[in-house]
């Protein structure tokens, strides 16, 4: 597999290219398999379904990896939370954690009830080329921790941030009852047979840098390494969004660093380039014009060289992306010699 080889810094003929959320509503055929499951969770939670819209970017794009198609929020939900979908508003929980009750009430072993991810992953590794990887994932544990004491998504997360300062230790007890969850979770990916495992720090930049290294990507290394000991053949991938500021002080026992777009290539392949593969990361807006598109990532490709890289967005595919530009950009990678 032609990402599996990258993500161990591998000579590939061409730089692999893959894209965080390429199941998604740019496409009509993500459209009608979704109206089929009837809301967002039903689809999460139908094996088959899921497993089409996962598979259907392979075919449509070309890229060379499928990514599980499923939520961060589902293990946060399976802990014990009543999680909904709200049409225009997203995902919101029932009742946030509030206090003690609420933590110790939260269930260490969620990965026992997601046996529908691991059917989806079943399924489609059986469908699969056998020279396409099939990526599987988890939200991060800061990042979980702030939709489950929000309740919701936030601009200012402030009620995560309020507990961090007044109430560490219980915010610790928190992220360290996630991780575990997390790592029994992803161990059970990997047995379901996913070829590779990300972790998504979507809120990672809404910290300053010392506390996102204290109550952030710390946790990260714990997943990373618990993964890495078990399963050394299996690449795990950290995408800690927002953080460009830090990357002089990031360490651990994974194999690729995700870059945002915020983030110039040529700074994170100085600064971490000789320690971990790096992917990423054109500006996603980019795609709107075919010639924007084309120039960020040649600036990419040819700050890379094909070295210690695999090609991605610098966050993921928008809803309204045009499909036809994302299917250029594809064959574009695949085809480029520098």
């Amino acid at each position: 597999m032609i990402f599996i080889d990258a993500c161990f810094r591998k000579k590939t003929p061409y730089t692999p290219v893959w894209f965080m959320r390429q199941a998604g509503r740019y496409l009509k055929e993500y459209k009608e398999v979704r109206a089929k499951a009837g809301d967002f969770l039903s689809l999460c939670k139908n094996p088959k379904l899921a497993s089409e819209v996962t598979l259907q970017p392979i075919d449509i794009l070309g890229v060379d990896a499928a990514i599980l198609f499923s939520d961060i929020l589902v293990v946060p939900m399976e802990m014990g939370m009543k999680l909904d979908f709200l049409v225009g508003e997203g995902p919101k929980f029932a009742k946030p954690i509030e206090n003690e009750k609420d933590l110790i009430a939260l269930s260490e072993d969620s990965h026992l009830q997601l046996n529908y991810v691991y059917d989806t992953i079943s399924l489609t590794r059986e469908s699969l080329a056998e020279d396409k990887a099939l990526i599987g994932f988890c939200g991060a544990p800061w990042t979980l921790a702030t939709y489950m004491i929000e309740g919701e998504g936030s601009k200012t997360y402030h009620k995560s941030k309020k507990i961090l300062y007044t109430n560490p230790y219980f915010l610790h007890q928190l992220l360290k009852k996630i991780t575990h969850n997390l790592q029994n979770y992803l161990e059970m990916q990997i047995q379901a047979g996913v070829n590779a495992v990300m972790v998504f720090d979507s809120w990672a930049g809404a910290l300053e840098a010392e506390a996102y290294l204290e109550f952030g990507f710390a946790y990260c290394k714990e997943i990373a390494s618990f993964i890495k000991k078990k399963y050394p053949h299996i690449p795990v991938i950290l995408f800690p969004k927002g953080i460009c500021g830090a990357l002089e002080q990031i360490d651990g026992e994974f194999d690729v660093f995700g870059v945002d777009w915020n983030t110039p290539i040529k700074r994170a392949k100085d600064i971490l380039g000789e320690k971990y593969v790096l992917q990423g990361n054109l500006e996603p807006c980019r795609i709107y014009n075919k010639d924007s598109m084309l120039k960020g990532a040649k600036e990419i490709l040819d700050t890379m060289e094909n070295k210690g890289h695999i090609f991605n967005l610098g966050h993921g595919v928008l809803p309204d992306l045009p499909k036809e530009n994302i299917q250029d950009l594809v064959k574009f990678i695949h085809n480029y010699k520098g």
